[in-house]
């Protein structure tokens, strides 16, 4: 496509708004059609934040679902997999039909936002909420502010609104003309935009075009079936400043919360600089029970709802843990193992991570194949109206691990569960030792202090461990070795605690246990229930201490 871009017009289709990282570690931007047409030589998108990058990602899937008609079924997947490359002439076609739609700036549809948006008062608007990394009138807070915030090009414009229509802070917005639920010049709080809610997760290959095929779904590999209402937004009439109705927003697939209107937006400036953005409402949802429409998120039951509806089961999509590495979660990201019974699971892995499985099991993908699942989600605070943290994680591993009764999937779950159990021995080792010096309170801080030390310790040993398991591994050898690992490495930590625990704490105390047993506590005796403690929590670990001597609770 060579054409020229409007005259007024910013077009994302052929201007260059999406920064990525090539083989070389080199970063540069590139539009959409460029974004598709290089793929091969990218090697991921690399935005400022996880959460606009993982954004981006869903908008170019919503166009890679198109020009390739679903795809539908494994069989023409398995095309795109097996000649590695992207059907870019169909590509062009596609987004050449709905060009004026890519256009950031154009007068009458302008992308992801509503042309003649207004506020019944004239307002002046900023560019702070439109950008997520300025906190909430703070902007002391980051670098951006003075001149920073004044405007910004359309290219990191275009950038900001994909996010936030994805990942926008609930709260007050301004009130847009033609908005029925609006009062008094104001929008109320609906929530946290779409993604804001999930647990994200999208599987990166060594290029860019594996990732785009590895999360590029079927829409019929058994788990949906096709909508014909399930498009993108831009293939659909223009939004207006009012909610759209229940009866015809959906969403009916991926096609639909890929592209998610959550708010109504409208940018000001021009081609040379974007100085404003006005953000209203859009349309709020309900994520219960979409698990077969969504295919990048962790999703768990929700008791409450269950409860509340007496319906079983009801699934909620499920944000990361932000206070743990991915990997101290392994199992809630592999899909489960079979169970007994009829009992519902408790939890469901992401599809994309499920039609990886799928593709490992009947051989699509080959046993050697490494996968590297990345998390993304977001944290806010004060009813949703601030954004605290984003999160983003990653692990690299073999594909075996995705399939449920995989012996190589059960030892990775085991190992970070032995990972768990011996930083929990070393966090009783500082509160025993915290004891014999004398303090009174054992939630001072210095248990968590040390399994700060020990997770952090084990996070980079656990991540290559994982990564070097393949089809030629032994499980039980495999984890044998780990737990040596673990048991020399947080070994060594408590022995520098017990080294350092001071005089006092060498001569010891008499105490109270948590069952109202009498106990002396000594930098010896705490050393003796640390070492007996890793032994029953690694006990394949060659040469663990072989006695037991009972740990005061």
């Amino acid at each position: 496509m060579t054409g020229s871009p409007h005259p007024a017009g910013f077009s994302l289709v052929e201007e260059a708004w999406i920064p990525v990282l090539d083989a070389t570690g080199r970063r540069r931007d590139v539009s959409l059609l460029g974004l598709f047409e290089q793929a091969g030589d990218v090697r991921m998108i690399a935005c400022e934040l996880p959460t606009q990058t993982f954004s981006i990602l869903r908008l170019a899937l919503a166009i890679l679902h198109r020009a390739t008609g679903g795809p539908h079924g494994e069989t023409a997947w398995q095309a795109l997999w097996r000649d590695r490359r992207l059907p870019t002439a169909d590509i062009a076609d596609y987004l050449g039909a709905f060009r004026d739609r890519f256009d950031l700036l154009h007068p009458k549809h302008p992308f992801y936002q509503v042309a003649d948006l207004r506020a019944a008062k004239e307002n002046t608007y900023r560019l702070e909420r439109l950008i997520a990394d300025v906190p909430n009138n703070m902007p002391f807070l980051t670098s951006r502010a003075g001149p920073g915030m004044d405007s910004i090009t359309p290219a990191e414009a275009a950038r900001w609104l994909v996010h936030c229509q994805a990942y926008d802070t609930s709260g007050i917005k301004t009130g847009a003309v033609g908005d029925p639920s609006a009062r008094n010049g104001k929008g109320y709080p609906i929530g946290a935009s779409s993604l804001g809610w999930l647990g994200g997760v999208y599987l990166e290959g060594t290029t860019l075009l594996e990732t785009l095929l590895l999360n590029l779904v079927p829409i019929a590999p058994g788990w949906r079936v096709a909508d014909e209402r399930d498009l993108p937004v831009w293939e659909r009439e223009p939004q207006t400043a009012a909610e759209e109705p229940d009866s015809t927003r959906g969403p009916y697939g991926p096609l639909s919360l890929y592209t998610w209107q959550s708010r109504r937006i409208r940018l000001f400036g021009d081609t040379t600089a974007v100085t404003g953005a006005m953000i209203s409402n859009g349309d709020r949802f309900d994520w219960q029970d979409r698990h077969l429409l969504e295919p990048m998120s962790v999703w768990g039951r929700s008791g409450p709802r269950e409860k509340e509806t007496k319906r079983t089961p009801i699934y909620l999509p499920r944000p990361h843990d932000h206070s743990r590495a991915l990997w101290r979660g392994l199992q809630t990201l592999l899909p489960s193992p079979p169970q007994a019974g009829a009992e519902p699971p408790q939890r469901l892995s992401p599809m994309v991570v499920q039609w990886l499985a799928r593709l490992t099991v009947t051989g699509v993908v080959g046993s050697d194949f490494q996968a590297r699942p990345h998390a993304v989600s977001i944290t806010y605070g004060s009813k949703q109206s601030v954004i605290d943290e984003v999160f983003s994680d990653a692990l690299t591993m073999n594909v075996l691990l995705l399939v449920e009764d995989s012996a190589l999937r059960a030892t990775a779950v085991d190992a970070a569960g032995d990972a768990e159990a011996a930083v929990k021995v070393l966090r009783r080792l500082a509160e025993n030792l915290a004891r014999a010096a004398g303090s009174r309170d054992i939630e001072s801080g210095d248990g968590e202090r040390a399994a700060e030390r020990g997770y952090a310790l084990l996070d980079r040993f656990f991540r290559d461990w994982l990564a070097h398991l393949g089809p030629d591994s032994d499980p039980p050898a495999e984890r044998a070795a780990w737990q040596r690992l673990v048991l020399r490495a947080i070994g060594r930590l408590g022995r520098d605690l017990v080294a350092g625990a001071g005089p006092t704490a060498w001569a010891g105390r008499t105490g109270t246990d948590r069952a109202g047993r009498e106990v002396h506590y000594s930098s010896s005796q705490a050393d003796a229930w640390f070492r007996a403690g890793l032994a029953k929590a690694l006990p394949m670990a060659a040469g663990a201490p072989n006695h037991r001597q009972e740990e005061a609770a």
